[in-house]
């Protein structure tokens, strides 16, 4: 195998411009990033990027300043890209697999307390969840009714199912410290 003779004259002009700054580039980054792993991965990576884009590198000037200016474009953009990075490690990404947490509705309701739950809740809510649930008219036949646009009704709905599986879930522990105050057969 021949060596292509740019890439070797690329390769030693590197060597002989580049590789005697790299103990003071080193000594930079380990200040600039307090850590030793993270410093010699910047300093590597800023090698790497020169040595790639070394062709465009003017012979006779400072080389060390070009090299620092490359090795500080990267440590900028890791740090851009850490914040973008969640907040909380999660390798295995188990967060993204939880669902929030919804109060469950009672097994036993009765009408009085679907009534009741739903007489609790602001009346634009109650107005949607009544024409879509009870009238099961569409998102547009509703929208059209109430004169309001589809996407206030589609919000309405969700925002309203909400409040009313909270008030259940309400009901269901109100009815519960009821039972617990009046022993099967003694209430009034």
């Amino acid at each position: 195998m021949t060596e292509d003779p740019d890439r070797g004259g690329l390769w030693s002009a590197f060597e002989a411009e580049a590789l005697p700054h790299v103990d003071r580039l080193f000594r930079l980054a380990m200040w600039l990033e307090r850590d030793r792993a993270e410093a010699e991965d910047l300093v590597q990576e800023t090698l790497k990027q020169a040595l790639e884009s070394f062709h465009r590198y003017t012979p006779g000037t400072k080389c060390r300043a070009w090299l620092i200016s490359i090795l500080q474009h990267l440590r900028s953009n890791r740090r851009r890209a850490r914040r973008r990075e969640p907040i909380v490690s999660d390798p295995d990404d188990r967060l993204a697999g939880t669902v929030a947490f919804v109060p469950p509705v009672p097994d036993r309701l009765t009408d009085e307390d679907v009534l009741a739950a739903l007489g609790r809740i602001p009346a634009p809510h109650q107005e949607v969840i009544l024409l879509s649930d009870v009238e099961e008219l569409t998102y547009k036949e509703i929208a059209a009714a109430l004169a309001i646009p589809i996407g206030t009704v589609m919000s309405r709905l969700h925002r309203g199912r909400a409040l009313l599986r909270q008030e259940l879930a309400g009901a269901r522990h109100a009815g519960a410290a009821l039972a617990a105050d009046y022993p099967r057969g003694t209430r009034g």
